[in-house]
């Protein structure tokens, strides 16, 4: 169903409208999270007990990889929701399906990345470093992981029944999610990764 006003569909219903901002509320509580993990990271990052440091072990190409990924990711969300908005169920779909599967070779990429750390001697229990490391990323990790599974099951939702105010709204906020992931994977790629090779 088209809108047949300038407002966007997802924002057609006060309760929309409600839902979005309490979205961006609860945002709000991952921001805190995600600046607690950090500052952890920042704390601990000097304590690696004889353990690897980042610099050891990290394989700069992997992690431009994830990067281009991650951030190729967003990019076909944001095609996914201009397709929603053009009322283009097919579109949005092919969008929405490029997106995940960018995402799920993002998660093959940073398991991978995992396994080589552990092979290189760096595990979760190694140093402090590595704790705090390895909690960050799998923080984000799992935040990746449970966009894949929640924008699967509204591809679900939109084959069944289509554009409408309520898939619209959901759609909307999966995407205000995905993009933040990614806005954090650029904090772990600036803070983490190319300030622990330059110190």
């Amino acid at each position: 169903m088209a809108s047949q006003t300038s407002t966007p569909l997802e924002y057609s219903t006060h309760q929309n409208e409600m839902n979005i901002l309490g979205f961006w509320l609860f945002l709000g509580a991952e921001i805190v999270l995600f600046a607690t993990l950090f500052a952890g990271y920042f704390v601990l990052e000097g304590g690696t007990a004889d353990g690897p440091t980042l610099a050891e072990i990290f394989v700069l190409n992997d992690v431009l990889i994830e990067t281009f990924l991650l951030l190729t990711s967003s990019f076909t969300m944001g095609l996914a929701l201009h397709q929603m908005r053009h009322n283009n169920l097919k579109g949005m779909l092919i969008f929405t399906v490029i997106t995940l599967l960018l995402g799920a070779g993002f998660m093959y990429m940073e398991i991978n990345e995992f396994i080589h750390y552990v092979h290189e001697g760096a595990t979760l229990q190694t140093s402090a470093f590595t704790s705090a490391f390895f909690t960050l990323l799998g923080t984000h990790g799992a935040h990746v992981s449970f966009g894949i599974v929640w924008i699967t099951m509204l591809i679900i939702q939109l084959v069944q029944r289509g554009i409408t105010p309520v898939t619209s709204r959901k759609f909307f906020i999966a995407s205000l999610y995905w993009h933040f992931l990614d806005v954090v994977w650029i904090f772990i790629l600036t803070f983490v990764y190319l300030r622990g090779v330059l110190m």
